[in-house]
């Protein structure tokens, strides 16, 4: 028997739907990063976000945005500003009461996006 993904676990798209609202709400009160977001709609980048993070977990759709190097190229972010979103996202599931177990799966699929976020050059083996 296959196990369900985490997508399923954490409880569909209605759990990444509560958890990304409630995610940004927490982003945007935060002076050290919601100025990335200034000139963004976030309507849209919600809608971006849910869908990454559904085809992320494992959610039996496609996805067809930009890759997390190329969204990200332009915004010269930092280890502090990775910290900060990452620590949101925690609490934002930890206020949804997700299993510790679950939170961890997360967070460590956040950090296979970390050096194309920071934008780390790729090494290259010679």
């Amino acid at each position: 028997m296959e196990s369900a993904s985490l997508f399923d676990r954490l409880g569909g798209m209605a759990a990444v739907n509560a958890a990304v609202d409630i995610f940004y709400q927490k982003v945007l009160a935060d002076e050290t990063v919601n100025g990335f977001f200034a000139n963004i709609e976030m309507g849209a980048q919600s809608g971006k976000l849910k869908m990454f993070l559904a085809y992320a977990f494992g959610a039996p759709m496609p996805y067809s945005g930009k890759n997390m190097r190329e969204a990200h190229a332009h915004m010269k972010l930092t280890e502090a500003h990775f910290g900060a979103v990452a620590g949101h996202l925690v609490a934002t599931l930890q206020e949804l009461e997700v299993p510790q177990e679950l939170i961890d799966e997360v967070v460590a699929i956040a950090l296979t996006t970390k050096d194309d976020v920071l934008n780390v050059p790729v090494q290259t083996e010679s």
